[in-house]
């Protein structure tokens, strides 16, 4: 009796690569095209939201007037790396309560100064403290001046040395 011999299965054919390098240099082209597109400004172009902009009617544009507060030095507490926040700001308000903040900058300016030396080190140091600072310090300083007479608190300088 002789035994059946069983047919070894062939090797399996390989499957082909093409696919996949074909796939990764048409993601690579369509990567780099994008990034041109938008580089060179045919898409998400700026320059056309600065020209509606410069073409918008004055009357369209918002009535404001920027009132700067004095450069601020603060002396910070003993446990830190930086010995000193220079603080510099200036306010956005309606023109027509210019002259209404620039009265009460003297309050404005304890106000801040007061909030700044009362912030603990690692308060400042955080990297999204920025944005959470100036919140605050937008809501002191609308309290002292009274609602609707500040439109925003844009901080021109903080650095911490």
């Amino acid at each position: 009796m002789s035994q059946p011999e069983t047919e070894m299965p062939e090797d399996p054919k390989k499957r082909s690569k093409l696919p996949i390098i074909l796939g990764i240099v048409l993601a690579l082209v369509g990567a780099s095209g994008g990034f041109y597109a938008t580089w060179s400004g045919l898409i998400l172009n700026s320059e056309s939201k600065k020209n509606t902009a410069e073409e918008m009617p004055s009357e369209a544009r918002p009535d404001v007037a920027f009132v700067p507060i004095e450069p601020l030095v603060i002396s910070l507490r003993a446990p830190s790396k930086s010995r000193h926040l220079r603080f510099r700001a200036q306010l956005e308000v309606p023109a027509k309560f210019q002259s209404d903040v620039e009265k009460l900058l003297p309050r404005v300016v304890d106000v801040l100064n007061s909030y700044l030396r009362a912030l603990d080190m690692a308060a400042l140091e955080d990297a999204s403290a920025l944005l959470r600072l100036r919140a605050q310090m937008l809501r002191r300083v609308q309290t002292v001046v009274g609602q609707g007479r500040i439109n925003d608190l844009l901080i021109m300088e903080f650095v911490l040395n």
